[in-house]
């Protein structure tokens, strides 16, 4: 990540990490600082089929298996509109049988969900890590960067003669296919996936003030793919959270060991040499990190919303292209330009970012405020 002075403290959602350790590092742990979870955290409930899923694929689903065979039927079945209506949402990262429930989910709870019924199914599932740029959101003084999963399914063993065959997968995936056309794939394991799972629910807990579930959830993380350094990065987070400073940089070194110009380590790791009063030793730290990236993110964003204030609206519509550039998809910062293009007087221009701030929406809630926005930009254009 960026280099991020003073308060932001840095995480990254459903990504996928290079070679690290191959057990998980224990000497990193520290149980007895945190309080037991407040619910169950186990890698069996990711993938497990509720009673009401079973049902489903038992029901709902056997007639399409029969007639698009178990491939097609099961993208049909989950996907095709009339049937579950799925929609996206990243408030919270799901397991299966939660997607199910809520009928919703970001890329990653979809998936999960998607694959634990081609696993009920027989289906030989394989997941992709997609090397696109992630994309930021930040709660308070945590960013974080999300980056994209998909997943292909092939045919069962007994729908073809021959071995693995590439020619027989079916890639799912849940953006446009314009925008991960061309993009470079990498193929993980699903102890990966599970630890992104785990990860994700982490970086939710820490953001909702729950430090003692987000050091459980990191720590289980780590159980299950000892090589996913985001994880350990997550568990920085939640020490420095928790005022357990000495444990937070021994964590961040570690993956600083392996990973030296991770940002996302360095920036934590400068915040938290400045909460020791390290300054000289956080100072070199923040000369890396600007080697590594020079600008943090929300940067242009920040500028924008300062030369709103200042009531500059053409420099702040600038600052906040400028954001758009880096990152095409944060509904903040086409809202916020659509902001200052309508105190510039260019209805039309704003009303084409807020539609699309509404659509990059992350929940339907905030989508339906969006809606309402523009409907009102769209009456005063009119009038």
């Amino acid at each position: 990540m960026k280099l991020l002075l003073g308060l932001a403290m840095c995480l990254t959602l459903a990504g996928c990490a290079v070679v690290a350790p191959a057990q998980r590092p224990n000497h990193l742990l520290a149980d007895d600082l945190f309080a037991p979870p407040s619910h169950r955290i186990d890698a069996d409930d990711v993938f497990a089929l509720s009673d009401a899923m079973r049902k489903y694929a038992s029901q709902d689903m056997a007639p399409l298996l029969r007639m698009r065979g178990a491939q097609q039927g099961l993208v049909d079945a989950l996907y095709k509109k009339g049937l579950l209506r799925l929609e996206y949402d990243s408030a919270l990262t799901r397991n299966a049988a939660q997607a199910f429930d809520a009928r919703a989910g970001n890329c990653l709870s979809l998936v999960i969900m998607t694959a634990a019924f081609a696993k009920h199914l027989g289906l030989p599932v394989r997941y992709q890590n997609v090397l696109v740029e992630p994309t930021w959101s930040r709660d308070g003084d945590l960013y974080f960067a999300s980056s994209h999963v998909n997943m292909s399914l092939a045919k069962r063993p007994a729908d073809h003669r021959v071995g693995f065959d590439a020619s027989h997968l079916l890639t799912i995936d849940f953006l446009p296919p314009e925008d991960v056309r061309g993009h470079r794939t990498r193929d993980i394991s699903e102890a990966t996936v599970i630890a992104m799972y785990m990860n994700n629910r982490a970086a939710e807990s820490l953001a909702r003030g729950r430090l003692d579930d987000a050091y459980w959830w990191a720590r289980e993380a780590m159980s299950q793919a000892p090589d996913y350094l985001r994880s350990v990065n997550t568990l920085a987070v939640a020490y420095l959270r928790h005022g357990n400073l000495p444990e937070a940089q021994r964590a961040l070194e570690h993956v600083l060991e392996h990973e030296p110009r991770n940002a996302h380590a360095l920036s934590n790791l400068h915040r938290v040499l400045l909460a020791q009063g390290r300054a000289p030793d956080a100072a070199r730290i923040a000369g890396l990190l600007a080697e590594v990236e020079a600008y943090p993110p929300f940067h242009f964003y920040d500028l924008g919303r300062a030369a709103l204030q200042a009531g500059d609206l053409q420099r702040a519509s600038d600052w906040f292209a400028r954001e758009i550039e880096r990152d095409a998809y944060q509904h903040e910062f086409h809202f916020w330009r659509a902001v200052a293009l309508f105190g510039l007087g260019q209805s039309d221009a704003a009303a084409r970012h807020m539609a699309l701030a509404r659509e990059y929406s992350p929940t339907q809630l905030l989508s339906e405020r969006y809606a309402a926005k523009l409907e009102r930009l769209r009456g005063v254009r009119v009038e």
